[in-house]
């Protein structure tokens, strides 16, 4: 077999680049097909298609292992938007006896007087 003179040479890496750029592109696009299946098994429909691609474009940036570790650190979605107890409008605070003081809790402190 003769030798291939550098023309011929750089023909032949310049196919063998388009042909794998094409297989990549080929296997890019079923990776990606296959993690869309994994979505129709999760409710994404809680998420605007905004906060869902938000999501994924900052997980991806991130990395995976380090957007699990921060959205683990995170609080539940219940716990996060639970109300906390407040006053009722109509409550009112037990009042201590006349001259005494409490701990914040509205019971009185006992004072001793000699």
């Amino acid at each position: 077999m003769p030798k291939m003179t550098e023309r011929e040479r750089l023909a032949k890496i310049e196919a063998d680049q388009q042909s794998l750029a094409q297989e990549a592109e080929t296997v890019r696009r079923g990776l990606r097909a296959q993690y869309g299946k994994l979505a129709t098994e999760l409710a994404v429909e809680r998420l605007s298609e905004r906060e869902f691609r938000d999501i994924l474009m900052h997980a991806i940036r991130v990395g995976g292992s380090a957007a699990i570790a921060a959205l683990k650190a995170m609080p539940d979605a219940s716990a996060a938007t639970a109300p906390t107890p407040t006053k009722k409008p109509g409550e009112v605070r037990p009042k201590p006896p006349q001259g005494g003081a409490t701990h914040g809790d509205g019971k009185a402190l006992l004072v001793v007087q000699p």
